[in-house]
């Protein structure tokens, strides 16, 4: 049996550790990363009961908006350098533009930084604003599912960062 997370050879004992909602079978090295699943944790009393979404009138709950298949807009590469080039063409400030979009200047410099991916909200109100396009389609078409059925693991995939 193999660790989902790291791909070794799992020798003696494996463990059920819960990672993000995801239950995974992993090793002894990689039990670190999870919580382990089938022991309780207290819960507080002060936390409200979390809702568990929208129930149609028969019960039955709504399906997920977005499906397999589904195309997404996806952010462009290098956007804060498209927002900063489309700024400096309109010959505006950071202030300027910020106002105009009504949002403050320190977000605008972020975006243009990279620091932080801007909002579908912010970045529609950029685009007009700006006349800039920065997202892209993608869908699920771009995936080959010939890598992920040769025992592909989720190191494979994910960056562990340690504290």
């Amino acid at each position: 049996m193999q660790c989902e997370i790291c791909g070794s050879e799992i020798r003696g004992d494996s463990f059920k550790v819960s990672i993000d909602g995801s239950e995974l079978t992993v090793c002894g090295r990689c039990s670190q990363y999870g919580n382990a699943t089938g022991k309780r944790s207290p819960v507080s009393k002060k936390v409200a009961p979390v809702s568990r979404g929208p129930v149609l009138n028969t019960g039955q709950r709504r399906p997920p908006r977005k499906t397999t298949g589904m195309i997404e807009d996806e952010l462009v590469d290098e956007y804060g350098q498209a927002i900063k080039e489309a700024r400096e063409r309109k010959k505006w400030t950071h202030d300027q533009l910020a106002s105009k979009i009504k949002e403050k200047a320190a977000l605008i410099k972020k975006i243009e930084r990279e620091e932080i991916v801007p909002e579908d909200d912010v970045r529609q109100k950029i685009e007009k604003t700006l006349d800039i396009k920065l997202t892209e389609r993608s869908g699920d078409s771009d995936w080959s599912g010939e890598r992920l059925n040769r025992g592909t693991t989720l190191g494979d995939i994910v960056t562990i960062k340690r504290k």
